[in-house]
């Protein structure tokens, strides 16, 4: 009777074992399995740099020109749509050439509006649940105002700054841009926009007070980082070069790191936004990048 009793016991034990070993298998099975994230890329225009030296504390790029791309995205999730940046002002679309700035430095234009964009992947503005602003330069809130069903992501030091008497009074624009979003969620840092790792935004300030990048962990293609601002060009980023109208240079600086840290760490993709060769890579929508 003893030898079954521990028979039984050592049958128990190892079921037991066994149906551990099945769960945790199981759990390991559902935590690989990300959700479907897509990110559709769009045209908000083209800037054309009359005078790049601006984009560097020193003479280097003294003499060159060079054209951006301006994207604006969408990323589909499960839970919800993010557009992250808005395109040049929609203005430009109705002017029969491109508009150069008062101090000859930036030719832009815009060809189509965010309506007609989204139609291509069978949306409208409203079924954009969250629009997220790198920051709130001319060429990033361009459309901003017409999402203004959606709930604003936006840093608190960026919302104080682009809602503050100063700018109000001297750049009007610029605030009259994003002024009917009246639905915000101020933030003090990196937010998780679902909850799930998958659509993060990053603070990277220096550009502006409250500059911010976005990394998002597709199901294919895997981590990627969308840059804003804190690079407009290949060579700044290697040489670690600032705007001379950044915000703050140590403030970028800091970023900087802490943005190479983090591209390190998860072995993610770099896009520039305001390159045209990283434009270019990209699938246009309705195609994705998933």
């Amino acid at each position: 009777m003893r030898n079954f009793l521990i028979i039984i016991v050592l049958i128990f034990a190892f079921s037991c074992k066994e149906n551990k070993n099945e769960t945790k298998a199981e759990i390991t099975s559902q935590e690989v399995v990300k959700p479907e994230v897509k990110l559709y890329t769009f045209n908000g225009g083209t800037v054309m740099v009359n005078n790049l030296e601006l984009f560097s504390q020193d003479t280097t790029y003294q003499g060159q020109t060079k054209e951006f791309a301006d994207p604006f995205y969408v990323i589909s999730h499960p839970k919800g749509n993010l557009m992250w940046d808005a395109g040049l002002p929609e203005s430009l679309i109705a002017m029969d050439e491109p508009y150069t700035d008062p101090s000859g430095a930036f030719t832009v234009s815009r060809k189509d509006s965010v309506v007609n964009q989204l139609k291509r992947i069978g949306m409208v503005p409203t079924d954009i649940d969250f629009i997220a602003l790198s920051h709130t330069h001319f060429d990033h809130s361009g459309h901003a105002n017409v999402l203004k069903e959606a709930t604003w992501l936006v840093q608190q030091s960026e919302y104080d700054f682009i809602t503050s008497e100063e700018t109000q009074k001297n750049n009007a624009d610029i605030y009259n841009a994003i002024k009917d979003l009246t639905k915000t969620k101020p933030l003090t840092g990196d937010y998780d926009v679902f909850g799930d790792g998958t659509v993060v935004i990053k603070s990277m300030p220096g550009h502006t007070p409250g500059h911010q990048v976005l990394y998002l962990d597709l199901p294919e293609s895997g981590p990627l980082l969308l840059t804003g601002d804190l690079y407009h060009l290949y060579e700044n980023r290697t040489h670690r070069r600032v705007p001379i109208f950044n915000y703050d240079v140590e403030e970028t600086l800091n970023s900087m790191s802490s943005f190479e840290a983090l591209a390190k760490e998860n072995n993610a993709k770099v896009y520039m936004q305001h390159s045209k060769e990283d434009f270019n890579k990209m699938p246009k929508a309705p195609e994705y990048l998933k």
